[in-house]
């Protein structure tokens, strides 16, 4: 395919690629070289994809494997180059047409030119390199990847964020469009942490999303009604995030930085009106510096304070500030293959680290005699308490605190020694004092789930003068992007 013969022959978009036109200055001349006709021959790390330069490796964004470009390099170290595509000189016959507009500016969904098989592929050889290469252990026959049930519209999250400071795609700069509104809402763009791209259409979530996200935008700019500006620390709309379950809830969550009563009042009953279909209204004033939400009140307006996921019948409750795996399909299959790796028969005491709002916890719970939940939040430690009184569900404890201190030899001794633990820590891993911990309290199995096949790699070689990998299980509930969920069965040797 030639580059004429896609994308009515336009270059594609990539966040990359500096803007003149998003910055007072004119740009200047690199003093990093320009490289031509080079073969994009590889997948590489966080999205991108690579060539070589004789024995020099170059990453490049926004290829594929196959692509013929020419470049122009910004970052030089001493083992490796970065740089940009200035043009395509071949496209890759493995690359397919983005389908969202947004694609390469917004920074997101950074494979969508890539077949969702391939994707799948990729992902497969990612965990079993991250594992073998880092973790340098003995591996068992790796099973194939579970892909997602969809590969558009599957998270049940997003937040998006206002900005006075909208970002002027390249479409927009070629054709001299003025803009007359600096307002917008949507994504950050990468590496501009004041510059936002006002999003027209999102494929990741199904709707209501999208059209309560443009409705809010059209209402707030009507009226009148500012946006925020994160250098100046002024302005009024900061965030929205929006939450949908599979039980066709849905949770809208505005973020202020001023208490402006009036504005506030007129947006929140608007959006009551328009949209019957939100069962969980609320609000945040948020008048601190950055925009995390731990620590702020969250203000119910209308319906529910919460909305409810449902597997195998039991029902979860998920607050605003809940964490819930983003693809609720995806999370059904992560917990079914945890379950099954887990061996359960009843009998067993179940240890479930890092659990959340108990949902691993309470999933398995049915088939095991005892499970103890521990999670350094304690708001989600109330939820999983929650959910497993939802549930009808009596052999749960669980504990808040920071997994270090908590998990000792004391406790274990408290609440009885586990046959099994199972452990979703976050991207970080475990911290090496857990790990330990985990291997005084001897499981007979240890069923490890993670965001990150590298850390997972790192913390499996701590276990492995005690424990063998028995079984590896990717699943993929991220399509279009290089994340990937992986469980591993560890059992004593």
């Amino acid at each position: 395919m030639t580059p004429k013969e896609s994308n009515n022959g336009k270059l594609p978009i990539f966040a990359d690629n500096k803007n003149p036109h998003n910055s007072k200055m004119k740009p200047r001349k690199s003093k990093y070289p320009r490289i031509e006709n080079l073969s994009i021959i590889d997948i590489a790390a966080e999205g991108k994809s690579l060539g070589k330069v004789g024995d020099m490796v170059v990453f490049v964004p926004g290829t594929v494997p196959g692509d013929v470009v020419n470049i122009q390099i910004n970052n030089k170290r001493r083992r490796f180059m970065e740089g940009y595509v200035t043009e395509f000189v071949e496209y890759s016959p493995l690359r397919i047409e983005p389908v969202c507009k947004h694609y390469g500016e917004c920074g997101g969904c950074k494979w969508q030119a890539l077949p969702y098989e391939k994707q799948l592929e990729f992902k497969q050889r990612q965990v079993s390199d991250q594992l073998s290469r880092l973790g340098g252990i003995e591996l068992p026959e790796i099973s194939p990847i579970i892909p997602s049930e969809r590969s558009e519209y599957y998270r049940n999250k997003l937040e998006f964020t206002f900005s006075n400071k909208r970002w002027i795609t390249r479409q927009e700069a070629a054709e001299g469009t003025e803009i007359k509104n600096g307002d917008a809402l949507g994504f950050h763009i990468p590496g501009m942490f004041d510059k936002i791209l006002a999003i027209d259409w999102c494929h990741l979530q199904d709707e209501p999303s999208n059209a309560i996200r443009l409705a809010v935008a059209e209402f707030t700019q009507q009226h009148g009604i500012s946006y925020y500006d994160i250098r100046t620390h002024e302005g009024m709309m900061r965030n929205l995030i929006i939450r949908t379950s599979t039980t066709t809830d849905v949770m809208v969550i505005v973020v202020f930085a001023e208490d402006e009563p009036e504005s506030r009042t007129a947006l929140l009953d608007f959006l009551k009106e328009k949209f019957p279909a939100i069962t969980s209204l609320n609000y945040i004033v948020n008048t601190k510096l950055n925009d995390s939400i731990g620590d702020q009140q969250v203000i119910p307006y209308s319906g529910k304070p919460y909305i409810e996921e449902e597997m195998e019948g039991l029902r979860f409750r998920i607050n605003p500030k809940s964490f819930y795996q983003t693809n609720s399909a995806g999370a059904y299959e992560l917990y079914k293959v945890a379950r099954d790796f887990a061996g359960l028969t009843g009998s067993e005491v179940v240890y479930d680290l890092y659990t959340g709002i108990g949902t691993i916890a309470n999933f398995v719970a049915r088939k095991a005699s005892k499970v103890v939940g521990i999670e350094y939040v304690p708001e989600a430690i109330e939820d999983a308490k929650v959910n497993s009184q939802l549930n009808g569900l009596d052999n749960t404890l669980f504990f808040a605190g920071d997994m270090k201190d908590v998990l000792n030899r004391q406790f274990i001794e408290r609440h009885g020694h586990p046959d099994v633990i199972i452990l979703d820590p976050p991207r970080a891993g475990i911290h090496e004092d857990v790990a330990h911990t985990i291997l005084g309290a001897a499981p007979d199995r240890i069923v490890y789930v993670s965001c990150n096949p590298a850390t997972q790699a790192r913390d499996l070689a701590i276990f492995d003068a005690a424990y063998r990998v028995e079984r590896v299980q990717p699943v993929d509930m991220f399509p279009h992007t290089h994340h990937v969920e992986n469980v591993v069965l560890l059992a004593k040797r």
